[in-house]
């Protein structure tokens, strides 16, 4: 049995992928300079740090859409950035282009996210500007809290005690990028920004199926005539012609019958389910917990773990946002139990 070095995988790059791919030898470099390791490339490096990190294991008890979903089938922000991971391998390998970056991106790109999804999101970016003094109104107003800037951070700063993960700056890069209108510098990078699109419209309408939100047959009949009849066939034609279409362009791109497809599906979402009023229910619950857990820690800087106090350069609100952000459901939860729930009333 014959071992296979970093050098003899890093050489087969070269001869199995497209022109187009990254390659892991051909890396800009990390910020701090590492030896090489044996056996893995630097791609792969970077996937398993994102892999072994406090963040990444906390993505299981965060909420992707469903509050407070009763059932273990339900998507957590784990199993979804799996699923993205899954169909942005899928695609990557199919085009040719580097299957380890694209994973160590995938894995990454969410670390940043709020508990209560992207409810959280909105609910620290009026925080912030409260206690920043900027006018904020919730229908007009830009989000100043962004899971892709915090999920950049996550890698750069807070995790490793300050120190951050000292990844490659493709890797970075395809992070920060994965949502907004900068598109991803590599090819792999602006395939997760897209297999993230896939994967959420179709899990969330396959969730909000099963919480009793949603039939199938409630989903437009455009959609069902362009994307296919269920779940299955909507990720397969997905796939399949992102495939195609970036092959005939050298480019990450959809065709635009489907591209538009998937774009009224997500607008559909937008209209029955984000807004449905079970999940507005507990929004209204989510966004009260966070803004006074925010205020909480705003007033009293002192109980706010050292370790993001170290990190946030004497700005409170830096250490609160680091804190809050990196919360799970449940702790958020029992934190706010502790705080602002009478004993007697919880016990």
């Amino acid at each position: 049995m014959r071992i296979i070095y970093r050098e003899d995988q890093e050489q087969r790059e070269h001869v199995s992928l497209s022109e187009e791919a990254a390659f892991a030898d051909e890396s800009e470099g990390r910020a701090r300079s590492t030896e090489p390791d044996i056996l893995r490339n630097d791609y792969q490096r970077d996937r398993d740090k994102i892999l072994h990190t406090k963040s990444f294991r906390r993505l299981s008890h965060k909420t992707q859409v469903f509050l407070a979903a009763e059932g273990d089938h339900f998507r957590t922000r784990l199993t979804h950035t799996l699923e993205v991971s899954q169909i942005a391998r899928t695609i990557a390998r199919a085009l040719g282009l580097n299957e380890d970056l694209t994973e160590a991106i995938a894995l990454g790109h969410d670390l940043g996210h709020t508990p209560f999804g992207h409810t959280g999101e909105e609910a620290l970016s009026i925080c912030i500007a409260r206690h920043r003094g900027i006018p904020h109104s919730d229908a007009d107003s830009p989000l100043l809290y962004h899971h892709n800037a915090q999920s950049l951070r996550v890698v750069e700063v807070i995790e490793n005690g300050g120190k951050g993960l000292n990844l490659t700056p493709e890797v970075r890069d395809g992070i920060i990028c994965h949502t907004g209108e900068q598109r991803a510098e590599t090819l792999e990078g602006r395939i997760v920004a897209t297999a993230d699109r896939i994967a959420y419209v179709n899990h969330d309408i396959d969730d909000a199926i099963r919480a009793g939100v949603l039939r199938e047959s409630d989903l437009p009949d455009s959609t069902h005539e362009v994307l296919g009849p269920d779940h299955s066939s909507r990720i397969q034609t997905l796939v399949l012609d992102m495939v195609e279409t970036s092959a005939a362009n050298d480019d990450i791109l959809m065709s635009g019958r489907v591209w538009d497809a998937m774009s009224e599906l997500r607008s559909f979402l937008f209209d029955r389910v984000y807004m449905a009023p079970v999940v507005m229910v507990e929004v209204r619950k989510a966004m009260h917990l966070i803004g006074d857990l925010f205020d909480y820690y705003v007033e009293h800087i002192d109980e706010v773990p050292q370790e993001y106090c170290a990190i946030s350069e004497g700005d409170d609100l830096r250490a609160v946002t680091d804190y809050v952000a990196g919360m799970t459901d449940r702790y958020a939860k029992s934190l706010y139990q502790d705080l602002f729930v009478p004993q007697s009333l919880h016990r």
